[in-house]
């Protein structure tokens, strides 16, 4: 029997996460691979490509039962990223309907299946997504609002403030690990490697600052002064964004969750939740998603292709261990 699939796609974060689902809501299968972002990964085409006919493959499905794809994508933010974007899912023989969005919406359709509520974005990238009680999609960016919270704003603060000796006996620990990291035996050698610029090719360096983030945010669990001081501000700003896209909620009470390798770091983790008891706006509750990005972008291309998603469908794509965070 030729069984009609859809594809939802999470293209957030250092990594693409294919999910192929029948129209039942049963997840046939799950394919990870690289970014799929082009600010991120030079080979993000070849890395969506891969990933799609890798996951298709796992479902032993062919092309032609794809009846509908629907892709949450890092660094979509406006039209002029539209010719990128859809080469991403340029697979020979995939003809059917495709529908591009930012990755954090996927997070929202994930983490609230369709109910009201503000989802932070915050591990390799930065986003905040609020979507009010009247559907209405509101992102920080809207405002020219940034919270650099993603992971190489952290590392990179992180080491500019030990280069500009903002350091305590209590941070001692923290810099021998960032030394370590770059590979740099004193302050002096940490001092002329900034100096030339840590590595020349921009992605590349950005890649290794994200990739020390744990560093930082460990180091902040740890007691760490510097670090704490540094994973305090990217809440701060985190904060700013959720204060101003909760002043559009007409309820006072307004869920919030957190999705990201940062914001759910112990650290961060424990940050937001005591942030959030504090709102100036609203009174913000925090809520753990309820299913995973890739789950609610299988959410909405089943709902762009004509499914009723109801209960007993949400249920059928919890059995999936990769359904949820």
């Amino acid at each position: 029997m030729n069984d009609q699939v859809v594809i939802g796609i999470d293209g957030g974060g250092s990594q693409t996460r294919v999910m192929v689902s029948d129209l039942n809501g049963n997840i046939r299968s799950y394919a990870v691979g690289g970014a799929s972002s082009i600010h991120k990964d030079s080979n993000a085409h070849k890395n969506v490509q891969e990933t799609i006919r890798s996951s298709l493959s796992m479902a032993r499905c062919s092309l032609d039962q794809v009846i509908g794809l629907y892709a949450g994508i890092a660094g979509y933010e406006s039209d002029q990223d539209l010719d990128w974007v859809t080469r991403l899912t340029d697979v020979e023989g995939l003809q059917c309907p495709k529908w591009y969005v930012n990755d954090s919406v996927v997070a929202h359709a994930g983490a609230f299946i369709g109910k009201p509520g503000i989802v932070v974005v915050s591990g390799t990238g930065s986003m905040i997504l609020a979507i009010t009680e009247q559907e209405t999609p509101i992102k920080n960016i809207d405002f020219h609002h940034y919270a650099a919270s993603a992971a190489r704003f952290l590392a990179y603060d992180a080491v500019y403030q030990i280069l500009a000796g903002n350091i305590q006996q209590s941070d001692e620990t923290l810099v021998r690990s960032v030394q370590s990291y770059w590979n740099v035996e004193n302050m002096e050698q940490l001092r002329l490697l900034a100096a030339a610029g840590f590595m020349e090719e921009s992605k590349e360096r950005n890649k290794k600052f994200g990739d020390m983030a744990p560093i930082i945010t460990i180091a902040a669990e740890a007691g760490s002064p510097l670090a704490q001081n540094v994973c305090d501000e990217a809440m701060k700003q985190i904060m700013v964004g959720v204060e101003i896209l909760g002043s559009f909620f007409q309820s006072d009470h307004v869920s919030v969750t957190g999705i990201g390798s940062v914001v759910n770091s112990p650290y961060m983790k424990l940050k937001f939740n005591e942030s959030l008891r504090f709102g100036k706006n609203k009174q913000y509750v925090y809520k753990a998603p309820e299913l995973s990005a890739a789950s609610g972008a299988v959410i909405k291309a089943l709902q762009h292709v004509g499914v009723l998603v109801d209960a007993r469908m949400i249920e059928f794509m919890r059995r999936h261990p990769h359904a949820a965070w």
